[in-house]
Parts: structure tokens; C-alpha cells; sequence
């Protein structure tokens, strides 16, 4: 039997612990965040908030759901990433999606790439901010957990200083309570999706003077954080920092002491016992018929600054793709670390 106000009180529950981990957040990023990475980032850090790959709404929809929404329960606290435009596809998504159990429901508005633009969702959205009110409003009808925003400042030829804080006004007065700003504009055209990454330049003092303008939302910003340090910085401003390419090519840098951001220690001293832990994931993933290089590509990075990360990197390039069994992946897996963990040693 469903209480009265069930779904208001579980949303509420489980986004105070999702705030709370959003104090550090692993920004989704297509064709890398998938289950893989995410089980990597997990065993650096208990607290972090992991993000899905975007998934479109009309994949969840129409698509193999399973493929799509299925991961490991280890992964908590975890949020999905929905993209779309039209609002009753949204909706239907979320509710599909709402069986899966995720800690929250993102929409993508900040993706500049070609494919999305097609499809009229990403940043092209910053250009119609009543459609993506239209669109969370619609979701949270029908989700269980907090339904939150990823947007940029602003695209093309918009004035960010006027777009972004009339956007943020919108979705709070829309119910959204939790926003990730990309801190560059996107250019919809001329610029690749890469480009996009590193052209526009960063306006982190814009958004921090959003966190002051909008006092009662959850403010986590993004773009071009490279360290801890920096995130650190970040927080002493706003409510958290959302870390992109530098937790993926440099995880242990990022996410290895990262749950001191919370008062605790971390799972590992040194990131060679992290790579001896995910031995045991990597010996399960190829006992279950997967191969190598689907987990080791997302460790290239592991060592990344210290002696050995070469001979390590070189290991996994080259022999995690012509690995074939368990015993090869597992040889190579070895013999890689054994880079890492002999130079530590002398």
C-alpha cells in the first residue's frame, strides 16, 4: 500500500543525501561515465555523487532499458542523466527510470554537441527557458527523487550576466532546488564539442555571484576544475564542485582523498592498493565474459604525475585489447601494476 505523501517523503529523504554528496560530483561525460568508470570512481571514494552517461529520454523510452539503467548497487550515491525537450517524453523516462532506484533525476542542458543539438536538447534549451521549465515540472510529477538541472551560462550570443540569473530564477520558481552550472558559454556553431571545453572562457566569478543572488538554491559549479585544491577553493564559496575530465584522466589526484571533504578518511593511502582492490572487480568483470580494456581504459590515469604511470599506461594500451581470456587479462593486469608497485618499493 502507498502512504499519503510517500513519494513527497522519500524524494525529500533522498535528496538531503544527495545534496550532501553533491559536495563533490563526478560530471557525466558521454561514452566515458558508464558502469565501468563508475565502479572505478566508487572505490576511491565512498561520498562523491557519480553521474550516469546522458541517456536520451527516447532511448529509455523505446530502448533496452536494461542496457541503459542497470548498474551496480555499489554505486550510490548515483545520478541519472536524461536528455530531451518534449515534456510528456521526459516524464515518461523518469517514471520508467524511477524503478531503477537512482538518487536523482538530471536534465541535460549544457551539451553543445551536433547530435544533441538535432534533437533540440542540451544547451540549445538555454535559448527556451520555458520549455526546460516546462520539462522539470513534468518530471517531478511522476519522480521519487529530487529532479535537478546542468546548464551553462549561456550559448552563442547571449549576455550570460543577464541569461543565467533569469534562468536560475525560473527553475527555482519551477521547484528545482539544485543546479550545476557549467561555467563557459557554449557556441552552437564553429565549435566542436571539444572545442567547447576549452575555447569559451571560464566566468567562475559570475557563478559565484549566483550562489549570493540565489542564497536558498544548491549551487554546484563546473568547467575546467583540475585539482582538489581547486574544488576546495570552489566550496569555500559555493555549495559544491562538479569535476569533469580531471577525475577521469587523474582519478586518484581528484577523488583518492576526496571524502576528506566530508570529515572522513579515505578507503586507500596510496593508489597502488586502490589497483590492487580493483584487481578483484577486473577478475569478476572477465570471469563474466567481459574483456579487459572495458574497465582498464578508465585506470589509464591512475598514476598519473608519478614514476611508473608510463610503463603502466603502456601495459594496459597494449595489452588489455588483445587480452582474450582471464588468465591473459589478468597477466596483463599484473604485470602492469608490477610498473607502478616495484619503483614505489625501491
Amino acid at each position: 500500500m502507498t502512504l499519503p505523501n510517500s513519494n513527497k517523503i522519500e524524494r525529500e529523504v533522498t535528496a538531503k543525501t544527495t545534496t550532501d554528496a553533491a559536495k563533490l560530483s563526478v560530471a557525466p561525460m558521454m561514452d566515458w561515465t558508464d558502469r565501468n568508470c563508475r565502479l572505478v570512481h566508487r572505490t576511491l571514494s565512498r561520498r562523491a555523487l557519480l553521474y550516469t552517461e546522458m541517456v536520451t529520454a527516447q532511448a529509455v523510452i523505446h530502448g533496452d532499458r536494461g542496457r541503459l539503467l542497470d548498474y551496480d548497487a555499489v554505486e550510490h550515491p548515483l545520478a541519472l542523466q536524461l536528455g530531451g525537450s518534449d515534456p510528456a517524453m521526459l516524464a515518461e523516462a523518469t517514471r520508467i527510470a524511477s524503478d531503477w532506484g537512482y538518487d536523482e533525476i538530471n536534465l541535460n542542458v549544457g551539451c553543445p554537441s551536433d547530435r544533441v543539438q538535432s534533437g533540440c536538447f542540451g544547451a540549445v534549451l538555454m535559448t527556451m527557458p520555458q520549455l526546460v521549465a516546462d520539462c522539470v515540472q513534468a518530471m517531478m510529477r511522476v519522480s521519487p527523487v529530487e529532479v535537478t538541472v546542468k546548464c551553462r551560462i549561456g550559448v552563442d550570443d547571449q549576455i550570460p550576466e543577464d541569461v543565467l540569473p533569469a534562468f536560475l530564477s525560473l527553475m527555482r520558481d519551477s521547484g528545482v532546488r539544485r543546479i550545476a552550472v557549467h561555467a563557459r558559454k557554449a557556441w552552437l556553431q564553429g565549435l566542436s564539442p571539444r572545442e567547447n571545453r576549452e575555447i569559451p572562457p571560464l566566468d567562475y566569478p559570475l557563478v559565484h555571484r549566483m550562489k549570493a543572488e540565489f542564497p536558498d538554491l544548491h549551487l554546484s559549479i563546473n568547467g575546467g576544475i583540475a585539482s582538489i585544491d581547486e574544488v576546495q577553493g570552489h566550496l569555500q564559496v559555493m555549495d559544491g564542485a562538479m569535476v569533469g575530465r580531471a577525475a577521469y584522466h587523474q582519478p586518484w589526484d581528484i577523488l583518492g582523498a576526496a571524502d576528506r571533504l566530508w570529515g572522513e578518511e579515505p578507503n586507500f593511502s596510496n593508489p597502488i592498493d586502490a589497483a590492487r582492490v580493483m584487481r578483484a572487480m577486473i577478475d569478476e568483470h572477465v570471469t563474466n565474459a567481459g574483456r579487459l580494456h572495458q574497465f582498464s581504459r578508465h585506470m589509464l590515469g591512475m598514476f598519473h604525475g608519478r614514476a611508473g604511470a608510463r610503463g603502466w599506461r603502456r601495459l594496459l594500451s597494449e595489452g588489455a585489447s588483445k587480452a582474450t581470456t582471464r588468465v591473459e587479462a589478468l597477466a596483463v593486469y599484473d604485470a602492469a601494476l608490477a610498473e607502478v608497485a616495484e619503483i614505489t618499493a625501491i
